[in-house]
């Protein structure tokens, strides 16, 4: 399901720049909800307003290309 705002079916790929280990709870909740378990990894996720908030709250951990 696409979100109303981004055009349907853009893709982002996102990578994981830096450890999630000592990090809050939470920040390490949102990162493997965006799939990612390593540094390093690179996974692709749909552009939606609930992962940009995701992808926001833990910004120093990732690298984000369209």
């Amino acid at each position: 399901m696409a979100a109303k705002n981004s055009p349907p079916g853009k893709m982002l790929s996102v990578t994981l720049v830096r450890s999630i280990h000592g990090r809050l709870a939470s920040h390490q909740a949102c990162a493997r909800g965006l799939g990612l378990r390593r540094r390093h990894q690179t996974v692709k996720v749909e552009d939606t307003p609930c992962i940009r908030g995701m992808i926001n709250k833990i910004n120093y951990l990732l690298k984000v290309e369209d």
